[in-house]
């Protein structure tokens, strides 16, 4: 399979694959779309099956970069970056100096920061070779830093409104929440949610994180393929994409899906058999913009943790739209959320060529 045949290629501008012998760094980044600005969206260190799936992966993201920051009203395009992660890489310091002068080479279309796998250590190291980097800790009152706490803020503040919506619930308090993944984002949002009188319900393939959220927050915690089948109010999917399909859907007994992993839906006709279902899908790209919405801040410069804060109130009231328009016109969510994206980005295409 070639890039251009690649069902996930959507469109994009470029693709721009990249190997360091020095340090053994395969990296990839895809850029989708660069007509409301720079694309920009984190790097991603994963062990890939296949060179493949690497690119197939970073096609995904990239392309959700684009229409989160779109939907974000961010003046951002989409991309992202992945480092084939495997046992004859050197070591972190001179890998990812090498990923950032690749970032580099890119001359600003294409601007990184920090997501799975990958460290704020990390992008301090891709900061000693370039500046298209965020995600790195300023002053105390400064946007920016650690992106991991505000995604799921905003995730926190997302799923609110969902339970609003679809419950009539007006806070999360005595519900029960199932949270798949419980790393830096998951744990948060945990955290959130035990605050506010959720019940929780949490797995994870690492069990010291899912033993974490027992301890801390008096979770159930039940093993990996059993957390999709849980009897909960809300399950909210924290780890990887793909995990919505057309044979977990049948499984699933929440009445929303509301996470901060990226890509939920294994496939776009998935989201109707969600509201086939009567089950509320929040789509991940607009729910999870917290951390982008701080990057990007940090990035513009002269912002502070308050405006990012206000940035990211902004999620609920535009889910909240955004279920009313599913609901005016019979459609499934994740279409609404796709075409609204795509008309913001058909916008700034439309910008960009007149001023050419």
């Amino acid at each position: 399979m070639t890039f251009f045949t690649n069902p996930s290629f959507n469109g994009h501008e470029s693709i721009h694959q990249f190997h360091d012998p020095s340090s053994g760094l395969k990296a990839i980044v895809a850029i989708h779309s660069t007509a409301l600005g720079p694309a920009a969206g984190g790097c991603r260190r994963w062990v890939y099956a296949s060179e493949e799936d690497a690119i197939t992966d970073a096609l995904r993201l990239s392309r959700g970069m684009s229409f989160k920051n779109a939907m974000a009203g961010l003046p951002l395009g989409g991309g992202k970056g992945v480092i084939m992660a495997g046992p004859d890489l050197a070591d972190d310091n001179e890998l990812f100096t090498s990923f950032g002068r690749f970032v580099d080479s890119l001359g600003g279309r294409y601007v990184t920061a920090e997501d799975v796998g990958v460290s704020v250590d990390n992008m301090h190291a891709v900061k000693q070779v370039t500046n298209y980097v965020a995600g790195l800790p300023g002053s105390k009152d400064s946007a920016g830093g650690d992106p991991s706490p505000w995604t799921a803020n905003g995730v926190f503040l997302g799923l609110r409104a969902a339970v609003q919506h679809r419950l009539g619930a007006e806070s999360v308090k005595g519900l029960t929440i199932a949270v798949q993944g419980v790393g830096k984002v998951g744990y948060d949002l945990c955290k959130h949610l035990h605050e506010a009188g959720a019940t929780l319900i949490t797995s994870d393939v690492n069990q010291q994180n899912a033993d974490r959220t027992k301890n801390d927050f008096g979770a159930t915690v039940v093993a990996p393929d059993q957390i999709l089948l849980q009897h909960a109010d809300v399950l909210a999917p924290c780890a990887l994409g793909a995990i919505l399909t057309d044979e977990s859907i049948k499984k699933i007994n929440a009445k929303v899906i509301a996470g901060a992993a990226n890509n939920q839906l294994a496939d776009k006709h998935n989201g109707l058999q969600l509201r086939e279902r009567n089950i509320l899908y929040v789509p991940d790209y607009v729910i999870n913009a917290g951390g982008i919405i701080s990057v990007s801040l940090e990035y513009m410069g002269n912002k502070t943790a308050a405006d990012t804060k206000a940035q990211i109130a902004l999620i609920p009231p535009r889910l909240s739209d955004l279920f009313k328009s599913a609901d005016r016109q019979s459609k499934p969510t994740n279409e609404v959320a796709d075409a609204m994206a795509e008309s913001i980005i058909a916008r700034g295409n439309s910008n960009h060529s007149t001023m050419h």
